[in-house]
């Protein structure tokens, strides 16, 4: 039988990306599936913000983990945890890591080189020692799972595209299925990325990215597309919005706009 970390490394093609979809409950889980939906997603925000924190390492192991777990039991699709950091510095952490996520049932996870809740970049060396790490634990599993290896220093401003493709490929080299550096400067420069490295390269759908479409995308060579928080955010600007305008102006027009119970129902038989 296929295991569906299989079923998940078959739909990262170059040139035909796959969208995930970032999920944050068992109920958008389950509508994002019934929408056609082929993969799914944890993100470390949307989660922080079902639990009243911020983002950025405000969310411990186990509480991912579970988080995930809930996920994974709400579809058969293929999931993946973002688990930030790795939930730890060292590198034997990383790999304890991706161990318990394959043991509840995520296809992969992505561990960024981020040194949380700081926004400073490990340095290179033990960088590329925490993806080492955790690709052989994953590899060392009775069954495939897939390793997304993140560059978050263009994100975060610790360092440019340079280093983060060349971060990239010394990921590539240490194992990881998957290659990841959200928000590059434009599409010239994951273009740059994509074809310095020969693993799939994941793009985040955020900023100027949300105005491309899967063609463009497609063009340059990306295999999976990604939203991170995104339809959490839409999903608190429409609370944000109606909050705002019932206790600020007494305005419950926004009221009207939402969607229709019975579609909603539907989704999630």
């Amino acid at each position: 039988m296929t295991h569906i970390a299989e079923t998940f490394r078959a739909l990262h093609v170059k040139g035909d990306p796959l969208l995930m979809i970032n999920v944050w409950d068992r109920g958008s889980a389950k509508m994002m599936a019934a929408m056609g939906a082929k993969a799914l997603a944890t993100s470390s925000a949307a989660h922080a913000f079902t639990m009243g924190r911020p983002d950025g390492g405000t969310v411990t192991r186990d509480e991912a983990l579970a988080h995930a777990a809930e996920i994974v039991s709400a579809t058969p699709l293929p999931v993946q945890g973002d688990f930030e950091n790795g939930f730890g510095d060292d590198p034997e952490t990383c790999a304890e890591t991706v161990r318990l996520a394959a043991e509840i049932g995520l296809a992969g996870i992505c561990i960024e080189d981020t040194a949380l809740p700081a926004q400073t970049a490990y340095d290179f060396d033990l960088a590329v020692e925490r993806i080492a790490a955790a690709s052989a634990a994953a590899r060392a599993l009775s069954h495939d799972f897939v390793l997304t290896a993140r560059a978050d220093g263009i994100l975060t401003g610790a360092y440019d595209t340079d280093e983060a493709i060349r971060r990239l490929i010394a990921f590539e080299n240490a194992g990881a299925d998957c290659l990841y550096a959200p928000l590059p400067p434009d599409m010239a420069a994951l273009a740059r990325i994509c074809d310095a490295t020969t693993a799939p390269v994941n793009a985040l759908l955020a900023g100027g990215f949300t105005k491309e479409n899967h063609a463009a995308f497609a063009k340059i060579g990306v295999a999976r597309l990604s939203l991170g928080s995104a339809v959490a955010r839409v999903t608190h600007r429409a609370i944000h919005d109606a909050a705002q305008a019932m206790i600020g102006q007494g305005d419950f027009s926004n009221l009207g706009n939402g969607i229709s119970g019975d579609v909603i129902d539907a989704m999630l038989q």
